[in-house]
């Protein structure tokens, strides 16, 4: 089976350099990755090597830490979309899960997802931090947001994707929704019990090592 579409080859370090985007992107047309995921300040860069490609370019909307404004979000996510950004990965408010206001969530999501129009929009709950419950819960809320996946991890918290997350993520958000793991993912017996479990899409540094493993 070909898993290269699975990928959103990923480069979200804080010194990533030009030379490091440039060899994402390289990566990402030679084994035809799904997207790439990168920093806001690199959309334009990434947008304008992928030209001509079917790569996408994906970025992150308050990240890591979830805890922007709404206003702050959103405006984020517009300024995104108006440089090339296909397809966005926010952060949802931790905190307001932490506290169980769902409604919350559930509300700025839908205010980023109007900001981002028919592009895709993933909302990162960062698992580690929350209870099955909370997973669950939260899970609801970005499908009431209308939200096209949810998503495990930053990769900058305390743990990343698990089989376990995932299965429950698939679970409570039925097969209309994409379920995307990320966080820790270093070699392919990971990758495939991670898409056993129900996920659709991965998140991760080391694609090309995967794809080349035997």
């Amino acid at each position: 089976m070909n898993y290269n579409k699975f990928f959103d080859h990923t480069c979200l370090k804080a010194d990533a350099t030009l030379d490091d985007i440039k060899k994402l992107c390289a990566e990402a047309k030679q084994y035809d990755f799904m997207s790439v995921c990168i920093n806001p300040f690199y959309v334009p860069v990434a947008k304008k090597l992928l030209k001509g490609t079917d790569v996408k370019v994906c970025t992150v909307i308050g990240f890591p830490l979830g805890q922007m404004t709404p206003s702050a979000k959103v405006a984020e996510a517009r300024d995104a979309v108006a440089k090339g950004a296909d397809e966005i990965d926010m952060v949802q408010n931790i905190a307001m899960a932490k506290e169980h206001n769902y409604d919350y969530n559930a509300k700025e999501i839908a205010l980023i997802k109007k900001a981002v129009g028919n592009r895709v929009l993933k909302v990162i709950l960062e698992n580690c931090y929350l209870s099955k419950d909370e997973i669950r819960s939260s899970c609801l809320a970005a499908k009431k947001g209308g939200a096209d996946f949810v998503k495990t991890s930053t990769g900058f918290g305390t743990g990343g994707a698990t089989p376990e997350d995932v299965a429950l993520m698939r679970k409570t958000v039925g097969p209309s929704m994409g379920v995307k793991a990320a966080g820790g993912i270093h070699n392919k017996a990971q990758m495939l019990e991670l898409l056993s479990a129900g996920a659709n899409r991965i998140g991760c540094s080391h694609s090309v090592e995967i794809i080349n493993e035997k």
